[in-house]
Order: structure tokens, then C-alpha cells, then sequence
């Protein structure tokens, strides 16, 4: 049973901590309030459709980004698209970005662009590790019997 409470206070402590450093935003809170026993994977396949989209999302950008002449209008619709995802699933940071890399977007700014890029693929990967980590621990509370703790 210590390894249960054990597992579930590391559980907590990690989930608090990627909120407090802004990883996380209310909406991966309201994503979890959906989950029940009737769809219990829900979450993870929701961020698992959200890593797909996005690793397409970001070699899009990235072959946009190296054309000769470049389509800012197309550029600004996929990270318009990758913001809206990322947001659906509460990676506030990597939405952020977003943010900034429309801005260059629209003044047509190539360094600024490719500079948001660097950023955005820096912010999803990590956010990828962190979710991909936190969904571990849940898997290991979950084989040695116990229950993941909710966030509120």
C-alpha cells in the first residue's frame, strides 16, 4: 500500500508542478473531466491524436518556412491550426508561441518565423516528455492497484 500513496503523492507533485510552470492551462483539466469508466483512455487519446497532428503540423511549417518564395498566408493557417490544438489540450506553452509566430506571420517576418519554429518544436517536445511522463506514472499507479488521484 506505501508504494500506492507513494506513486499518487509523485502523481500529484508532478502534475502541480507542470501547471505551475505553465505547461499546463485549465483546459487539461476540463479534458480529464470527461474521462469515466466508459471511456478511461480518453485523455491519452486525445494527447496521442494531438502528437500525430502536431509532428505533421510542424514538418509542414518547417517545408513552408524553406520555400523559395513563402506562403505566409499558408504558413499563419497551419500555425493557426497548431495553436488551436494545442490550446484544445491545455499545452499552454506551446500555444503561446503560437501567439508570437502569427505575429511574424502576418508582418511577413522569415527570421521571426524560423526563430518561432526552433521555439514551437523546443516547447511540443517537451511538452510531449512531460505528458508522456505523467501518463507513466498513471499506467503505474494503475498496475499496482491503485487509482489516479483527480486534479482540480
Amino acid at each position: 500500500m506505501d508504494v500506492i500513496v507513494q506513486l499518487q503523492a509523485q502523481f500529484v507533485e508532478y502534475t502541480t508542478s507542470l501547471y505551475r510552470e505553465g505547461f499546463l492551462d485549465d483546459q487539461f483539466t476540463q479534458l480529464q473531466k470527461l474521462q469515466d469508466e466508459s471511456n478511461p483512455d480518453f485523455v491519452v487519446e486525445v494527447v496521442r491524436l494531438f502528437f500525430e497532428d502536431s509532428e505533421k503540423l510542424l514538418n509542414n511549417l518547417a517545408t513552408a518556412l524553406q520555400q523559395q518564395c513563402v506562403d505566409y498566408k499558408q504558413v499563419d493557417a497551419h500555425v493557426h491550426q497548431f495553436k488551436g490544438s494545442s490550446s484544445s489540450i491545455g499545452a499552454q506553452r506551446v500555444k503561446n508561441v503560437c501567439v508570437a509566430f502569427r505575429n511574424y506571420c502576418e508582418e511577413k517576418n522569415l527570421e521571426g518565423c524560423l526563430r518561432c519554429l526552433q521555439q514551437a518544436k523546443h516547447e511540443y517536445y517537451l511538452m510531449k516528455s512531460k505528458l508522456e511522463t505523467l501518463f507513466r506514472l498513471e499506467q503505474e499507479i494503475l498496475a499496482a492497484g491503485g487509482s489516479v488521484p483527480m486534479m482540480t
